[in-house]
């Protein structure tokens, strides 16, 4: 973290976010988006549920990368105290928010959420799809799915924010993996070898579910049903 307001002349560009953590990001972000928008099609059922395995995949990944991952990835270079959250949020209504090469308190926050969320919104959804827990668990899925469509907005707005105010595009960042910081803040290996495995493994994931056996149950009673005809 830098002191409030200006940046020093010793800032440059410099690596922040690994390649695993990039790539987990931009993949959590499309099965999220097209998993919300199939939610209620029957027809595009099987492309909801696979994009809701691959969310809690995922966040199963990113739990385990939040311990072994690199500098910023790390769990324990976003954990705030509510105080610290809260001078946070009153800096930003000032206009002199602190810099953060990591995440800052107020995206931690969304952060946390949306793992948690995350993890309730698969799990709902593995049950809801098995059949288990009948209505209670549907409706839990929805209202899940909903709230972290809220936290994923506001999370948008932060980011915005966050960006015009610090003068710094976060989302290019989150692109690149690079942010403006002192020499030695940036980490050192982008594990671009562990990212390509991750989207390999997706992408591999996507195009073999049909022979995975986790199609619909009910895709899989009108074929049954087919062959009994035939």
């Amino acid at each position: 973290m830098s002191q409030p307001g200006a940046r020093t002349k010793a800032f440059r560009s410099v690596l922040v976010w690994d390649v695993p953590t990039r790539v987990f990001h931009w993949l959590l972000v499309l099965s999220f988006t097209g998993a919300f928008i199939t939610a209620e099609s029957e027809r595009y059922r099987d492309i909801h549920v696979v994009l809701g395995y691959t969310l809690l995949g995922l966040v199963a990944f990113r739990l385990l990368w939040g311990g072994l991952g690199t500098r910023y990835a790390q769990f324990r270079s976003f954990l705030f105290k509510p105080g610290e959250i809260v001078a946070y949020v009153r800096s930003l209504f000032k206009g002199k928010p602190a810099h953060y090469v990591g995440h800052n308190p107020a995206g931690s926050v969304a952060i946390w959420l949306l793992l948690g969320l995350g993890i309730s919104s698969g799990v709902s959804g593995v049950m809801s799809f098995q059949d288990i827990g009948g209505e209670v668990v549907k409706e839990l899925h929805e209202f899940v799915s909903n709230a972290m469509l809220v936290v994923v907005l506001i999370h948008i707005a932060g980011v915005v924010v966050s960006s015009l105010m610090h003068r710094e595009n976060l989302v290019r960042s989150m692109v690149t993996g690079f942010k403006s910081a002192e020499p030695d803040q940036g980490i050192r290996r982008p594990y671009l070898w562990l990212g390509v495995i991750m989207l390999a493994v997706v992408v591999a994931f996507w195009v073999g579910y049909p022979a995975t056996g986790l199609v619909t149950p009910s895709a899989g009673a009108a074929q049954a049903g087919h062959h009994d005809d035939d």
